[in-house]
């Protein structure tokens, strides 16, 4: 089978480096943003559309899951992001259809939220819903997983999302919890992370039970992560958005090196 990635799909620069970001070295290491600035685009957007649309064609029961209850949400997240590509550069929202900068035309599926996100944007989308004392995974377009499946963290809450990661105590769990309760409508909050890799791919699925060995700073790619959290208006959920970046490492300059070796080494999420 040939492979749905045959190669890199790389950014050029980041615009939020965690390396040298202040907030991302400490637990939940967030930061405010700026209105609708919670979903960017940049320049690798045709190549990471193209692989998010073989992915949805071929893969979607790895890619995308809806539960019960999660479907106002779902909605209303894709009607707002159409709301801010009407006003994006390189986009056009006519009647059905959004026409990407790339030139693909989407079908504007609202009975299929968020697979209509997913070739739309490329973040990916999770949905959050507040379920007892924690929110619980209830839905998500997640295209390019970093070494965790859909399926297993499904109908999950928080704790049990991140029960593989050894930083993620009880302490910090309610202080995550708390975190979440405690978004404020017209307010996202932002964090970020950091990973090195040997494998450039977008799409890397990974059982709990098969975990990944993290490479040194020898590995030749350096994968980051622009979490954006925010409260819907209407339904009250949280979306947690995941804007995934790609960079050779070969390409940092000196400072930026040296700086993404202090971040690995002191870094307060010990993840993948």
């Amino acid at each position: 089978m040939a492979k749905l990635q045959p190669e890199p799909i790389l950014q050029s620069g980041l615009v939020d480096a965690p390396w040298d970001t202040p907030a991302a070295r400490r637990l939940p290491g967030t930061g405010p943003v700026d209105g609708d600035d919670w979903l960017r685009f940049d320049d690798a957007f045709a190549a990471q559309m193209a692989l998010r649309d073989r992915l949805i064609a071929t893969q979607e029961k790895q890619v995308h899951a809806l539960l019960p209850g999660a479907e106002t949400a779902a909605k209303e997240v894709l009607d707002l992001v159409l709301q801010i590509l009407a006003h994006r550069d390189g986009f056009e929202v006519v009647g059905d259809t959004v026409r990407r900068p790339d030139g693909a035309d989407v079908a504007i599926d609202r009975s299929r939220p968020l697979i209509t996100l997913g070739r739309l944007i490329q973040d990916d989308i999770c949905i959050l819903q507040k379920q007892g004392d924690e929110h619980v995974l209830t839905g998500a377009i997640l295209c390019f997983p970093a070494s965790w499946t859909l399926a297993e963290k499904l109908g999950h809450p928080l704790t049990a999302i991140h029960d593989p990661i050894p930083s993620y105590d009880a302490n910090i769990a309610r202080r995550v919890q708390r975190l979440f309760d405690g978004i404020q409508l017209g307010r996202p909050i932002w964090r970020a992370n950091c990973l090195f890799y040997e494998d450039a791919s977008l799409f890397q699925p990974r059982s709990l039970h098969d975990r990944r060995d993290r490479p040194d700073g020898e590995a030749p790619f350096v994968r980051t992560e622009r979490q954006c959290l925010f409260r819907l208006p209407a339904t009250g959920e949280i979306v947690f958005s995941i804007h995934t970046t790609v960079l050779r490492r070969a390409d940092l300059d000196a400072a930026a090196q040296a700086a993404l070796m202090d971040y690995m080494a002191n870094r307060p999420d010990k993840t993948g």
